[in-house]
Formats: structure tokens, C-alpha cells, sequence
């Protein structure tokens, strides 16, 4: 079996593994807040294991419910040597027991098998086991799966279900499925599996809208488009047929705050999309988007605009007892350019 690369930007002296293609070794860190992520590539260590050998022992531990002696247990080789998996979860709120045990397992890992240790990073428990792990110990491996937060980041995740299935997506197909889910990336990456395993041929944008067309006509960007186009009507229809399917007010503004930041970010300059794009951090289609959704738009109703979604960004958090008059005003002043009321 080859080794995976030692990566050459890493600060540590452990190895790095891509989620999206795990390699086991004696000892595996999936680290990391991302469960679809981590839970693909432990599926995948387990796959690969197997197609290795299908008589591999696949066991589950609980860090946090840990009984003393059961990971030397289960690592031990057995009577017809078998290779071993051994999976821990919740290594984030793990026992003293396991923490001593697996820090005096990582001195001497048994031949034959892969311990896969599981840490969301939310708590900084079992931090000194974690140092070991990165210092190198054990030829051990990291495979990191950090927040998916920013629209880049999830149209990219969902690019990758089409293109690791070899199947072909509209990129405007893409980009109605990835705001339709922008709130949840397990139910974006459910809904790329299912397209990828029904639909023959190509992914439409017609066909997401016919598996997905309430919550693509009700997501937050549809408000935000049909507001920023200056359709004031179709824009408060929207938000209420939004609200009306259990939308929440806070990402409802934060996608009307987001599209006009970047429009503000886009406004003015002469590069090529690709050129802007890398310098903010978007994508080449966001900055196309951007300058289309400038239409119409000048220096000052775009500010007032900004000044109008930072104070319905306060108001649906708290600042106010009425969000969703909060979220209408702003939807009047973006849609209409002007003050609210004039």
C-alpha cells in the first residue's frame, strides 16, 4: 500500500489525506467540525479496508462512554489474523481512561490495525493526544474537514458529488441547488446523491426545480435576486411565501446582505472576473452575477441599501420585537432604491 503524500504546507509533521480520498494507517485523526465530510471519509476508510481484505473486523468505540482495556482489546490480532478497524467517536469529550490509554497505544499501534479517531474540535479535550498524533507519532494520518461556511465553498462541494460520480451538472442547475440547501450542507450533499442516482444524463436546471422547486422558488437567495432586480412586488411575495415555508429571518437578510457586499466589492473595477474573483475571494460566476445585479444600481442607493441591511441584520437578531416588519423594510428599500417610506 503507498503512503500518502507528506503535504508540504503543513505545519505539523503529520501527513494529510483528502476527505474525499482516505487512506488508512495505524492510526487515522479525522478532525474537524464538517460530519458529511467526516462521515464520507470514515465510510471510505472502511471501503477501502475491506476491498483490501473482506474479513477486516470493524469495531465501534465511544471515547466519552469508554470502558478501560477495550482499545488494546480490539487492536489485539486475532486467531486467524484478521486486519482490524477500530472507530472512535466523540473523542472530543473523551474519558481520562481512553485519553491515557490511547496516548500509551500510540507508543506501540498493533500490526494489522487501523484505529480511527474521531474529534470535532469542539472542545480542546484531548488536546495532548491530538499533539501527539500531529508530532508524527505512530505514522499516523490527518484528514481534515474544517466548516463549510461561504457560498464558494458549498458551490465547490457540490461540483465535486457531480464530477466524483463523472456526471455533468448545468452550472446554473448548480447554483439553484446549492442556495436551495445553502443552510445545510447534509441535506445539500443528499440531494446531489439523489439527482446523481435518478436522473439519466445531464443535471438541468429543470430538473432541480422539478425534484427541488418549492424550496428553490422559497430559498433566501430568490428573495435576495428578485429584490436587488428591483421587482418589488414579486420580491415581498416571495419573502412571504419564504416565511410562510419556515424560513428564518437572519439568513434571509444575510443573503441580501451578502449579494450586496459583493456588489459593492465588484462596483467600479475594470479586471477580468477571474482577476477579481481571486482577489475576494468569490467565484468567477459570483462576480458575473455581480455586475449584472449592479444594473440600475448607483453609488448611493447601494449604500443606503448596505446601511439598511446592517440594521435589519440587528433588528431580526434581537434589536427589535418585529422581524419580520424589519425584514420588509428592508426588502422595500433594496427593491424600490430609496428610503423606506418615500
Amino acid at each position: 500500500m503507498a503512503a500518502p503524500r507528506r503535504s508540504s504546507t503543513s505545519k505539523s509533521a503529520i501527513r494529510q489525506v483528502p476527505w474525499r480520498d482516505p487512506r488508512p494507517a495505524p492510526i487515522v485523526l479525522v478532525s474537524g467540525p464538517e460530519d458529511v465530510c467526516a462521515e464520507r471519509a470514515i465510510a471510505g476508510l472502511r471501503d477501502y479496508v475491506r476491498a483490501e481484505d473482506p474479513a477486516v473486523e470493524v469495531t465501534d468505540l465511544r471515547a466519552d462512554d469508554y470502558v478501560a482495556g477495550t482499545l488494546l482489546t480490539v487492536t489485539s490480532p486475532s486467531l486467524f489474523g484478521e486486519p482490524r478497524l477500530v472507530r472512535v467517536f466523540g473523542v472530543e469529550k473523551a474519558s481520562d481512561s481512553f485519553l491515557t490509554e490511547a496516548l500509551s497505544y500510540l507508543e506501540a499501534p498493533q500490526e494489522g490495525a487501523t484505529v480511527v479517531l474521531r474529534h470535532t474540535g469542539a472542545s480542546v479535550r484531548g488536546k495532548k493526544l491530538l499533539d501527539a498524533i500531529r508530532s508524527g507519532a505512530a505514522d499516523a494520518v490527518e484528514i481534515a474537514c474544517p466548516a463549510v461556511k461561504r457560498d464558494s465553498d458549498r458551490y465547490d462541494f457540490a461540483a465535486a458529488e457531480f464530477s466524483s460520480a463523472n456526471k455533468r451538472i448545468a452550472p446554473a442547475a448548480l447554483r439553484a441547488l446549492v442556495s436551495a440547501f445553502s443552510d445545510d450542507l447534509t441535506e445539500l450533499a443528499a440531494a446531489c446523491q439523489q439527482l446523481i442516482a435518478d436522473v439519466d444524463g445531464d443535471v438541468t436546471e429543470e430538473i432541480v426545480r422539478r425534484y427541488y422547486g418549492g424550496r428553490v422558488e422559497t430559498t433566501a437567495f430568490a428573495v435576495a435576486d428578485t429584490a436587488i432586480a428591483g421587482r418589488y412586488g414579486e420580491a415581498l411575495i416571495t419573502l412571504r411565501h419564504a416565511l410562510a415555508s419556515g424560513a428564518d429571518p437572519v439568513p434571509l437578510v444575510a443573503a441580501i446582505a451578502s449579494k450586496l457586499r459583493t456588489m459593492a466589492r465588484v462596483a467600479g473595477l475594470r479586471e477580468s472576473s477571474a482577476a477579481i474573483a481571486a482577489r475576494i475571494g468569490v467565484k468567477d460566476w459570483q462576480v458575473d452575477r455581480a455586475r449584472r445585479d449592479l444594473a440600475g444600481w448607483n453609488e448611493e442607493s447601494l449604500g443606503r441599501a448596505i446601511q439598511a441591511a446592517a440594521r435589519a441584520d440587528a433588528e431580526v437578531k434581537g434589536a427589535s420585537r418585529d422581524p419580520i416588519f424589519a425584514l420588509e423594510r428592508l426588502v422595500t428599500v433594496v427593491a424600490t432604491r430609496s428610503e423606506f417610506g418615500s
